[in-house]
């Protein structure tokens, strides 16, 4: 299926040879430069996925990030010049997928684009239970299967690892796994974070010296890759 793409870029130049390049690859792009039509456009046609500039006439594409995600699950790559850490952090904090600085290669936007498709893709296909796969989570009896046998988990555990499962391949923030363990004691929750992924390691039979399926992503946040 040909992907269908929106884009909110106000630079309309950058916009068009971002989409010339695009549909060499049949992938269509619809581009808006004003945030509040292309958040209109969202709500009224199906799109795969969202590719969002920050710096937008109007509105900071942070809160257009937040916004778009308190509707959908539509994947989203952040596109931006503004370098600063924090926006990255903050961006991959209120859901987005992935989040390519500018200036680039319109290459790189579309290896970024068919990595997120395939990643959204895998995450919304049922679960095939086969004696290979490794890590499966069964919501409904609250149980974690690792190598088809149940871990004995702390909620707070459960939680943390069910969220990263879900997020096989993600970035996940540090302060979105937090959120995530609704248990965890809220003092220190810092350390608390780091006590409770060590655990899970340990339960997993891997150590943060030598990570198999849990990845720290310095200054970020963790990444399972299962």
């Amino acid at each position: 299926m040909q992907p269908n793409l929106l884009m909110i870029e106000d630079d309309v130049e950058l916009a068009e040879i971002l989409c010339n390049f695009l549909k060499r690859y049949n992938i269509t792009v619809t581009n808006y430069d004003d945030p509040y039509l292309g958040i209109s456009a969202l709500s009224l046609t199906k799109y795969d996925l969202l590719i969002l500039d920050l710096s937008l006439p109007g509105m900071d594409g942070l809160e257009i990030c937040k916004e778009v995600r308190t509707k959908s699950d539509i994947p989203i790559i952040i596109s931006s010049a503004r370098s600063d850490l924090e926006d990255k952090i903050v961006g991959l904090e209120l859901g987005a997928d992935d989040y390519l600085p500018k200036p680039y290669e319109p290459k790189e936007l579309y290896a970024r684009i068919m990595s997120v498709l395939r990643r959204y893709k895998k995450s919304n296909s049922p679960h095939e239970e086969t004696p290979n796969t490794l890590l499966v989570l069964k919501e409904e009896s609250h149980t974690i299967f690792f190598n088809n046998v149940p871990l004995t988990l702390t909620p707070a555990e459960y939680d943390v690892l069910a969220h990263l499962i879900k997020k096989n391949n993600c970035v996940v923030s540090r302060t979105e796994l937090l959120n995530s363990a609704l248990s965890l004691n809220e003092d220190n929750e810092s350390r608390s974070l780091d006590v409770l992924i060590s655990r899970i390691r340990t339960k997993l039979g891997e150590s943060s010296k030598e990570p198999k399926l849990i990845h720290s992503v310095r200054g970020i946040g963790y990444r399972l890759q299962a």
